[in-house]
């Protein structure tokens, strides 16, 4: 038998999780600089004023992690579930049901002059139920009645804006919001500040905090082990004995509770009170997060920064090139499709050793 050193299967092995999002990267880079180039604008110069924008500056940096603060939540909304080989793309709804049940917590409790430190607490825990409930009903679907998960959170996404947007319109909104329906604000001392020495606010603490308790529960304990099990082969963790259905529940709940925390943060620390506004693409962008970090919640927090510079820079593309700020998505776009096709690729390791046999 004749094979290659099996270092080189080893080096494959390690690097078959980073080569579809390098790959990804790549192509995106190409591409979209084509599409700069079309536009009259070069890709080099694009490229430098975004790398500025986004981290060329405390001000630059501080604009970056407060935009990546809401997608480190909603990209758990993604990754939690996949350990279970599930694909949960309803975190945008999630994050503005959260947003507009902590609102509805918060303004009486605030009228009737609690301290500041119950009405956030009460904000937190009615996002947390908000989201966390819209997501477990996905999960309760594929597993009792076998509604596929992707369709049924996309689905019940789309009921959560809706009647968002309901709700604000009617019985929750301010009489004196004319043009822009929303709630009434939230008062400036129930609101959450931010970080010393900062202005980014305490999501993004709480963020990070998420993504390591994350990924110990589902890497350091037996709950994750098993939660990965059923992932791997429901088969056999119901012949072994596992609550399928119960873990199924479990992690859509814990998934979908980070992004309606997500929206809860949102409101309470950026916008004051819950509008159109929220629904503001923060759960669509987690899902290209946790693609982007292969489901790894400690690899979400390098990524949301990625993406959070990307979104910051947008702003300094408009002023310098008259590039309009949307050109961001498009970049943001254009990673997406290419991360999915680099998914279709064989592993790396079918490409650098292959053992041959004989001569």
């Amino acid at each position: 038998m004749d094979a290659e050193p099996p270092p080189r299967a080893a080096l494959a092995a390690l690097l078959d999780p980073l080569a579809a999002p390098l790959a990804a990267a790549a192509a995106t880079a190409a591409l979209f600089g084509l599409f700069v180039a079309a536009a009259g604008k070069n890709p080099i110069e694009v490229y430098r004023l975004m790398a500025l924008g986004a981290f060329g500056s405390w001000f630059s940096w501080q604009n970056t992690l407060l935009r990546a603060s809401p997608l480190l939540l909603t990209a758990l909304c993604t990754a939690l579930p996949a350990q279970m080989g599930l694909v949960i793309i309803g975190g945008e709804g999630a994050f503005v049901l959260g947003g507009l049940a902590a609102m509805a917590a918060a303004l009486p409790l605030a009228d009737a002059g609690a301290p500041p430190i119950v009405v956030q607490l009460a904000m937190a825990a009615a996002g947390v139920l908000a989201g966390g409930a819209l997501i477990a009903f996905a999960g309760a679907l594929r597993h009792w009645r076998g509604v596929n998960e992707t369709i049924s959170s996309l689905l019940l996404s789309s009921i959560a804006i809706a009647a968002m947007n309901q709700i604000v319109e009617g019985p929750m909104r301010d009489p004196a919001s004319l043009n822009k329906p929303s709630t009434r604000p939230l008062p400036d001392a129930d609101m959450i500040g931010n970080l010393p020495g900062m202005d980014v606010h305490w999501g993004l603490a709480i963020g990070l905090v998420a993504c390591v308790l994350a990924w110990a529960l589902m890497r350091r304990t037996t709950f994750g082990f098993a939660a990965r099990i059923v992932g791997g082969n429901p088969r056999a963790a119901r012949m072994a004995g596992l609550p399928v259905g119960a873990m199924t529940v479990i992690v859509t709940a814990l998934a979908g509770a980070a992004a309606g925390l997500a929206g809860m943060i949102e409101v309470g620390a950026v916008q004051g009170s819950a509008n159109a506004n929220i629904a503001a693409g923060y759960g669509l962008s987690g899902i290209l997060v946790a693609f982007l970090a292969r489901q790894h919640p400690l690899a979400i927090i390098p990524v949301a920064i990625l993406l959070g510079g990307i979104g910051a820079s947008g702003g300094l593309l408009q002023r310098r090139l008259d590039l309009p700020d949307a050109a961001v998505l498009v970049l943001q776009g254009i990673l997406f499709v290419a991360l999915l096709a680099g998914e279709a690729l064989p592993p790396l390791s079918r490409w650098t050793w292959t053992p041959r046999i004989g001569r």
